[in-house]
């Protein structure tokens, strides 16, 4: 057996674990310089952008476009220039050789030299009745890309921290009135940010309380919200549990979950891919401005998977086109290593 092809098949260029807008990015870049990228398109293909109806901050779009078909348009670029799509999880990687290999779900094994994780974060929910038919129909994870649909509505924000305050004071741009909802009476927001909510004219807080369900139709939008609460706060536990809470709906035109989310990093955790404190992928300090590449060499990562702060469309495809060109040069870099001319003794 050699580093070309064993018994699971042909080493791989470029494979790329992920089909939001960062894959698909790192795909189109990556097709373009005749790597043939395979992209895994996972659990959840086209990421968190395929819950999004509207996409107006996006550019070249002014009159905005659906996140599936901004997903779709991506899609056939990259199959386009080459790149090959295919349905796939990856449950263990080893990394610490090269090519890399990837054991995914059903069993197949994937070898490659140079690795892209654009695997994405998910956003936490919160469980509430209807949050499933309703997001991305007034129920979203994100007001900076949302926010300007709700002008003059009343809206939730659902969290504590500092992002939800983030969240909540964006939001006061657009709507009349933001009500932070919070489990406890205590923010985990730092000092800032919690006072720069709290004396916002158009912000109010709804202590120890939690959102239980959420009213509307994928036609009508949210419409409402049913909220509970409890003196001592967790009104949801206490329910659980039998103790008498309240229940109060409130009419609402949209609804905001800021209660983080988490990087889908699960198979990279136990191999040299160093992650933050929350899971996100750290990325190598170099003498660069920037760069995608990780601890191990050959790997690279971009979008919301290594970018807890930005989490864009916009600045995910930025990052997939880096991963890409990073990738493409590690490559030539290895090539001409390997045809470089041992020195006789």
């Amino acid at each position: 057996m050699n580093e070309e092809t064993d018994a699971t098949g042909d080493v791989r260029d470029v494979v790329i674990v992920g089909s939001g807008v960062a894959g698909l990015s790192a795909a189109v870049y990556a097709a373009r310089a005749d790597l043939e990228p395979l992209v895994l398109e996972g659990p959840e293909p086209g990421g968190q952008l395929t819950l999004t109806t509207d996409v107006e901050n996006y550019l070249g779009f002014p009159e905005g476009v659906g996140g599936m078909e901004l997903i779709k348009n991506g899609t056939d670029q990259a199959e386009r220039f080459g790149a090959e799509f295919t349905h796939g999880t990856v449950e263990n990687a080893t990394l610490e050789e090269r090519p890399s290999e990837l054991e995914l779900s059903n069993g197949d094994v994937l070898r490659t030299r140079a690795l892209i994780v654009a695997s994405g974060a998910s956003a936490r929910w919160v469980g509430a009745d209807s949050e499933d038919e309703l997001m991305g129909y007034g129920l979203s994870t994100c007001a900076t890309c949302d926010g300007a649909f709700h002008r003059g509505d009343d809206v939730l924000v659902v969290g504590g921290g500092d992002s939800a305050m983030e969240e909540a004071l964006f939001l006061a741009k657009f709507a009349d009135n933001v009500t932070v909802v919070h489990r406890r009476e205590e923010l985990r927001a730092s000092e800032i940010m919690a006072d720069r909510a709290r004396d916002h004219e158009d912000i109010e807080f709804r202590w120890n309380t939690e959102l239980e369900a959420i009213h509307g139709s994928q036609e009508d939008g949210v419409t409402g919200a049913t909220l509970v609460s409890h003196p001592d706060g967790y009104p949801g536990e206490k329910a659980a549990s039998g103790v008498d809470i309240d229940r109060a709906t409130v009419d609402v035109g949209g609804v905001f979950y800021a209660i983080g989310h988490t990087p889908n990093t699960e198979f990279v955790r136990d191999t040299p891919v160093e992650l933050d404190d929350d899971g996100y992928v750290r990325i190598t300090d170099t003498d660069a401005w920037a760069t995608t590449a990780t601890a191990v060499s050959g790997v690279f990562a971009a979008g919301d998977v290594m970018d807890p702060g930005y989490q864009q469309a916009i600045t995910a495809a930025g990052m997939g086109s880096m991963a890409a060109l990073d990738a493409e040069e590690w490559l030539e870099t290895a090539r001409l290593r390997r045809q470089k001319p041992t020195a006789r003794a």
